[in-house]
Order: C-alpha cells, then sequence, then structure tokens
C-alpha cells in the first residue's frame, strides 16, 4: 500500500510545510476586483465606452479621461473615474495603459474628496487598476496607502471593501507591508472583519494574512483585538469563513500575546471542535495551531485535554493526511506527557 505524499498549501508566494490543501481550493482567492453594477450612462457615454472597450488602440480616449478627472466640474470627475474604472475591469491590457497615460495620481486625489460617491469611484478604479502586478509599485509610490486608509475607515461600504483589496494587492509587495501597517489600516481592517459583510470579511482576511508576515503588524493585530471576531468566525460553521480566519490565526500564534488572547476568547474548545467535526484541511490547520499554543505551555496543555481533544486528535491520527497524522501524534503525546508542579495539583481529576 502506498504513502500519501503530502501536498504543502502556498498562498502569495507563502508555502505552508506543515499544511495541506485538503481539497483542490486554497483558504483564500484572490481579492474580487470590481464587483458592484454598472452605472446607468447615457446612451452616448455608453455607446463611447462600448466602441473603447472593443477597439484596440483607445489611448486617446484614455488620455481624455486623465485630463477629466482634474477637471472642476464633479460630474465629469465622476464620469472620467466611472469609464476608467469600467475599462480596467473590463479589458487588462487597459490597466498598464490607463496608468502609463498619468491616471493613478489624479485618482488618488479622489479617494481623499468629501463626495462619497465620487470616493468610491476613485477607490474602484485604484483597485482595478492595481490587479495589473507592474502598477503596484506606482500606485503604492503616488502615495495611495493613507487615502486608501481614509476610505477604509469613513467610506462607503463599497469603498471600504474596495480599499481593504486594495492594500491586499499593495502589501503583496514586501516593502509596503510596514507602511501599510504603520498608516493604521490593521484595526480598521480587524475592524471590517468583525463588522463588515461577507465580502468585506473576506477581504478583510485576506489582507491581514498578508500582512500580518510582518511581526509589527501581528502585535497591531492582536491589540486591535482580533482574537475575538476571527474565534467567531471559526465557530460558525455557516459563515464561510472557518479556513480564512485559521489561517490568519495560523500566522498570529507565533506570539505569546496571540496565544494569550486566543485562549481569553474561548479560543481552545472552537478548536478542539473544529478537530472534531471540520473538514479535513480544518481539522490538520486546528491540530497545528493546538501544538502551538501547547507546545509551551502545561495550563494550556491542560485545558485542549479538558475539552475532551484526545478522542478526535486520535481519530485524526488514524485518518488524517500525512501531516494531520504527524501533527495529531505530536499533540497526544505532548497532553499525555504528566503535569507536574501546581498544574498536576490543579488538574489531577483531569483523565486524559
Amino acid at each position: 500500500m502506498g504513502t500519501e505524499n503530502p501536498v504543502n498549501f502556498a498562498y502569495m508566494g507563502r508555502s505552508f510545510d506543515d499544511l495541506t490543501n485538503g481539497d483542490s481550493s486554497g483558504a483564500f482567492s484572490e481579492c474580487n476586483s470590481d464587483r458592484s453594477g454598472e452605472f446607468p450612462m447615457a446612451s452616448s457615454q455608453s455607446r463611447r465606452l462600448l466602441i473603447s472597450c472593443a477597439s484596440d488602440n483607445s489611448d486617446e480616449l484614455i488620455q481624455q479621461l486623465v485630463l477629466d478627472l482634474e477637471s472642476c466640474s464633479i460630474d465629469e470627475q465622476k464620469q472620467a473615474a466611472m469609464e476608467i474604472r469600467l475599462l480596467a475591469k473590463n479589458k487588462p491590457e487597459n490597466r498598464l495603459r490607463i496608468a502609463k497615460a498619468g491616471a493613478v495620481r489624479p485618482l488618488i486625489s479622489l479617494i481623499s474628496c468629501t463626495d462619497p460617491q465620487l470616493q468610491e469611484y476613485g477607490v474602484t478604479a485604484i483597485l482595478n487598476l492595481s490587479l495589473n502586478d507592474e502598477n503596484k509599485e506606482l500606485i503604492a509610490a503616488s502615495g495611495a496607502i493613507k487615502p486608501l486608509v481614509r476610505a477604509l475607515m469613513s467610506g462607503t461600504s463599497t469603498a471600504k471593501e474596495n480599499a481593504a483589496c486594495a492594500l491586499l494587492r499593495l502589501s503583496q509587495m514586501e516593502e509596503n507591508k510596514i507602511a501599510i501597517g504603520r498608516s493604521g489600516a490593521i484595526p480598521l481592517l480587524v475592524n471590517l472583519l468583525g463588522n463588515g459583510g461577507f465580502r468585506g470579511k473576506k477581504d478583510a482576511s485576506t489582507a491581514l494574512y498578508s500582512l500580518c508576515s510582518v511581526k509589527e503588524n501581528k502585535i497591531r493585530a492582536v491589540k486591535a483585538g482580533i482574537m475575538r471576531p476571527l474565534v467567531e468566525l471559526m465557530a460558525d460553521f455557516g459563515s464561510n469563513m472557518v479556513d480564512k480566519s485559521a489561517f490568519v490565526l495560523s500566522v498570529l500564534v507565533s506570539m505569546s500575546e496571540a496565544r494569550t488572547a486566543l485562549v481569553d476568547e474561548g479560543g481552545i474548545p472552537v478548536l478542539v471542535e473544529l478537530v472534531e467535526d471540520g473538514t479535513q484541511r480544518q481539522k490538520e490547520i486546528a491540530a497545528v495551531i493546538l501544538l502551538q499554543i501547547c507546545e509551551e505551555s502545561v495550563l494550556y496543555r491542560t485545558m485542549v485535554a479538558r475539552e475532551g481533544a484526545i478522542p478526535p486528535l486520535v481519530a485524526l491520527s488514524q485518518s488524517g493526511t500525512n501531516r494531520a497524522k504527524q501533527k495529531a501524534e505530536k499533540l497526544i503525546e505532548l497532553l499525555r506527557q504528566p503535569r507536574s508542579g501546581n498544574y498536576a495539583a490543579t488538574t489531577s481529576n483531569v483523565s486524559v
């Protein structure tokens, strides 16, 4: 009988040796670009846009739209930003054209305006332009991070979601992660994770996952109270956020402050439940996290044992992937070790 070959989970260039893909999809998917519906337009404007989208050479129109972004008329600015958004959404090759035509700086200026709709159009256009990897450096260098964070704080619900996704795109450049964290984005993303709609939660979790590869951003996330929404989302099997929340948690628990916050928010029973009732991938990531929090704490081992973790871990050690089996066996061995000192005295009635 052949042995199962472990498949390492990778996302955004980061490989997880301790985790495997339980199915063919990743825990995270790329952010949606522009999910809002098409805006109503007069027939002449609609015809102009359709012609430009179908044309092999829309440079002349793009140049005019860039000029209109700096118009004294808010209506003209809105129309130009909306058409740029659509051009970048519907025709990927236009993204680089639009950026090279000089649209980035005036679009960033729109993000800082007081008109909510104009701000939303600006944010969404920047998001769509950022889907071209060649544009990300230009967008960041042009000063987009702070205005995007302001939109994340005070924009419409769509502006907040698209700002989170745009920040995710910019965070894929390692040098931007610290700048985004220091701009105040982390608490706002944590708030969106806890209080946003499904798309907002999804984009916030993916952005936080990316940003929290940096230690100082992990500290900011924990201080901002990220553990509560993560635990709540992991506990809600109907949220479609269990995997995403668990993977965000997995990058945080290397910090003692994160482990303490996780336990304080009731994370241990939720993780044990995942080992028992989750999908194959959820069982594996839960076992990995439990192992991380138990390795250096007898108290946490006791708490995990009290939650009845050993029977589902035994089942996982027999039926999981190779990686899951290894982690489950290691955790079982750890939980069965004798507890000494005060911990042993306080847990003498716990059977493991």
